[in-house]
């Protein structure tokens, strides 16, 4: 598609939905859902940086996420750490920086390594960021951010938001538009402090299935939408 005459957001938010319904549908367990989900999310995330897309977050694995039946979070933990080290290389050919937003515990300690890793190998690069959020809740983002302050002991009388927000996980620009595929209507405790005048695109479409020309119609929505600030037009 041409991007030409299509306005395109800077910070683009996924909600990585619907990997354990597509493969419910298909007679399959759950975790090749995720299988599935995970083969699409790199391809899927380069296309969406080599538009012009400056930051993209992906909600990949929620603190809730935790309650889940252990089979399918321990694979789940052993795909973030086979994506981790087999997409390294990939992500230097492609320039692509990567950074994590969420809590350390109870990650097991080989998701923390391959997780730290890739953040290093990739902190140079400057073709685009992607930020993982992984083990992540946007309440529990707000209130480690909190704590933060208050160990610093800064003086906060003068703060803006954006002194606040450099407290955040990521220093990272307010997102512009926000894609929660699967057809469900909620943010489910995602970057609510990010997503705070974010354009929502709702598709019903289940993830594994969320392709290029999936993600060109979401730019051509958000073209058409009227974006106010506080009543203000920009």
């Amino acid at each position: 598609m041409d991007y030409s005459e299509l306005k395109v957001p800077n910070h683009v938010a996924i909600i990585v939905d619907g990997n354990g319904r597509w493969a419910k549908e298909r007679g399959l367990p759950r975790i090749k859902g995720h299988d599935a989900g995970f083969d699409n999310l790199i391809k899927l995330s380069k296309y969406i940086l080599s538009k012009g897309v400056k930051v993209l977050s992906l909600y990949v694995f929620s603190t809730e996420n935790f309650k889940r039946d252990k089979a399918e979070v321990d694979h789940l933990m052993d795909l973030f750490v086979l994506m981790y080290k087999s997409k390294l290389r990939e992500f230097n050919e492609n320039n692509i920086r990567v950074v994590f937003s969420g809590r350390d515990e109870p990650l097991p300690q080989k998701v923390i390594a391959a997780r730290d890793e890739l953040v290093r190998e990739t902190a140079g690069n400057t073709g685009g960021t992607i930020n993982f959020c992984m083990n992540y809740g946007g309440r529990a983002e707000i209130l480690d951010a909190v704590k933060k302050i208050v160990a610093s002991g800064v003086d906060v009388s003068d703060w803006e938001e954006k002194d606040f927000a450099k407290y955040l996980y990521q220093d990272l620009p307010d997102i512009d538009l926000m894609i929660r595929t699967s057809g469900e209507l909620r943010l489910s405790n995602f970057l609510l402090w990010q997503n705070s005048y974010a354009e929502f695109y709702f598709p019903k479409t289940y993830f594994p299935d969320f392709h290029e020309a999936d993600f060109d119609q979401a730019i051509v929505e958000y073209t058409k939408r009227d974006r106010r600030f506080g009543g203000i037009k920009k």
